[in-house]
């Protein structure tokens, strides 16, 4: 076998399992909580942050591993983050304690996983792209690229398989997949990139950026919880303050890069439209697709399953089924569109694909809670299709632009765009739905109840005490919180039949059904305005997304007789140059 299909092999096996693990969690959240015996209603400090912990991470390291993969070597960091990644899986699937021991040790062993995330994802695209030749990038990159989303789409499947089985295979499953390809790697990915070895590590930078991204995301995940009388906690002075010191670092970071001698992010690159405008798509395009599966989970498994009598054991499961559509749809468009674009470049396909996305997120605010399946399935495929024929040629133009020896940088700053638009749009989406619910909420309980035989002074008492967030957990883990809070006081209050009423399973997903669907429309239609800004984003990277040339490099290796992978600073400076001369950012 080639060199080059090892490389792709090996490193989308690594980032199909690290964007698996990603999402595994999401649909496997009741069964975790359950196997470590919490609640996770008086618990949501965990619950966000086995939502949120593993992308923060990941998030947060990229850039930094990217840049120091450019130094140390791409392979050898690569190799290393496939063994912490094992080594973290094992840990969570034996996680030795319950209750809230259990859950922290479970949150910290998530985020050693997402640590070796962080080495696979910011290397991953770099190794290909030094492994390909410019013209079969696009369809090796599409693959990768199309592995990353199929993996977090499979999660959800495989999440729900897993969890009605036992929660620790949630994890165990990553081990034998993460043993062989660590010794797979090891034993036969080689370095075949440019070193810059003499360069000095960006301290500056590296703890601007990742101190201020870490602050920033905290605070965003701390936001959505209750604080004080308030539904949500973005007037809690902490969150506050986290989002502000955050913010000030990362305003504060490209000012630092630019003093710097060695910066762990070359923010001239910046300069090619084809690179920035790629990674702002990308961010946008990633922010929709991020709240997208969690709102859909959230309906699925909370309103649409149990109305047509799946039991909350096995909503998981089939919630997991009915979004095999959207994967179907990446799977099929993904390398067919990373193949074109190879010929043809990517602006069209690019641009087109966030066309079709934005109109399948139209077509879902027009769904009823209580849709017909078939229209919701084709809705879903042909989201997928959308996303598979934007993502694949958008890696390979903004991986093209780069030049090789900043690619593991470049690379780490791509996935981190990636990473931080999906951690955001769980933030932005969860926010809008909570907000909405907010008003509308209470009323539709109170009138649920009493449609059942309650009281109107119980119905509204109760309908004022359960928050929004409790009551969209609550949806999404299958807990009915009417009766979960329903104290002896209470019981007393209402009648055998009326509680044996609002104790049924579809209760409470009736109950707050037609809130829930108002307030998801709102967020669709968000999703469909990022989905047209990244549109108009992709059609502005110019013509030809071709390489930054640096026309001076290769001569002056010869001249001075170097290695290509030892370059002296003198001779990088000299070829940055002559990088400047041939002018970055023409299109």
């Amino acid at each position: 076998m080639e060199y080059k299909w090892t490389a792709l092999s090996n490193t989308t096996i690594g980032v199909l399992m690290a964007s698996l693990d990603g999402t595994i969690v999401l649909i496997s959240l009741p069964a975790i909580f359950k196997g470590i015996n919490i609640d996770p209603l008086n618990s949501f400090q965990y619950l966000l942050w086995l939502l949120f912990g593993y992308s923060i991470v990941t998030s947060t390291l990229l850039v930094t591993f990217g840049r120091i993969s450019d130094m140390f070597g791409r392979v050898r960091l690569y190799n290393l983050g496939f063994a912490i990644f094992t080594v973290g899986s094992t840990l969570c699937a034996f996680t030795p304690n319950t209750g809230d021991t259990g859950a922290a040790e479970l949150v910290f062993f998530r985020i050693i996983q997402g640590a070796g995330a962080a080495f696979l994802f910011s290397n991953s695209a770099a190794i290909i792209t030094d492994a390909f030749p410019e013209n079969e990038r696009g369809q090796a990159l599409g693959i990768n690229m199309v592995a990353v989303l199929a993996g977090s789409l499979i999660g959800l499947v495989g999440g729900g398989i897993l969890a009605s089985i036992d929660w620790r295979l949630i994890f165990l499953v990553s081990v034998p997949i993460g043993i062989f390809g660590t010794v797979w790697s090891y034993w036969k990915l080689k370095e075949v990139g440019t070193i810059r070895r003499n360069q000095k590590l960006d301290i500056w930078g590296n703890v601007t950026f990742g101190v201020g991204l870490t602050l920033l995301l905290v605070g965003v995940t701390y936001g959505l919880l209750p604080y004080q009388s308030g539904q949500m906690g973005w007037g809690n002075p902490w969150v506050i303050a986290s989002l502000a010191s955050g913010g000030g670092l990362l305003i504060a970071f490209p000012f630092i890069e630019l003093k710097v001698q060695d910066p762990m992010f070359r923010l001239e690159l910046f300069k090619s439209r084809a690179f920035s405008m790629g990674n702002f798509a990308g961010l946008l395009a990633s922010m929709g697709r991020g709240g997208v599966q969690i709102m859909l989970i959230i309906l699925l498994q909370g309103i649409w399953l149990p109305l047509h009598g799946y039991t909350i054991s096995s909503t998981p499961f089939w919630s997991g089924i009915y979004l095999t559509p959207m994967l179907a749809g990446f799977v099929i468009m993904g390398p067919i569109s990373g193949r074109i674009s190879d010929r043809h470049g990517a602006r069209l396909l690019a641009t087109a694909g966030m066309v079709i996305t934005a109109g399948a997120f139209l077509a879902l605010s027009f769904l009823p809670y209580n849709f017909s399946l078939i229209p919701f399935a084709i809705i879903l495929l042909v989201m997928g299709l959308g996303g598979g024929m934007f993502a694949s040629p958008n890696v390979a133009a903004i991986m093209n632009a780069v030049p090789k020896e900043h690619r593991g940088a470049a690379s780490g700053m791509r996935a981190t765009l990636q990473n931080v638009g999906q951690t955001m749009s769980l933030a932005i989406f969860f926010t809008i739905i909570i907000s909405a619910l907010y008003t509308s909420l209470p009323g539709a309980i109170s009138h649920s109840l009493v449609q059942n035989g309650v009281s109107t002074s119980v119905a509204s008492q109760f309908g004022s005490q359960i928050s929004p967030t409790g009551a969209l957990f609550a949806a999404f883990l299958g807990i009915n919180p009417i009766t979960a809070g329903l104290s002896l006081g209470l019981k007393s209050l209402i009648s055998p039949q009326a509680l044996s009423a609002i104790s049924s399973p579809k209760f409470f997903s009736l109950a707050i059904a037609p809130a829930f669907m108002s307030a998801l429309q709102i967020a669709f239609y968000i999703g469909t305005a990022m989905s047209i800004v990244a549109a108009i984003a992709s059609a502005l990277r110019g013509r030809h997304a071709g390489s930054i040339k640096v026309p001076n490099q290769d001569q002056l290796l010869k001249e001075q007789k170097l290695a290509p992978n030892v370059i002296r600073s003198s001779d990088v400076d000299q070829a940055d140059k002559a990088e400047r001369d041939a002018g970055i950012g023409k299109s």
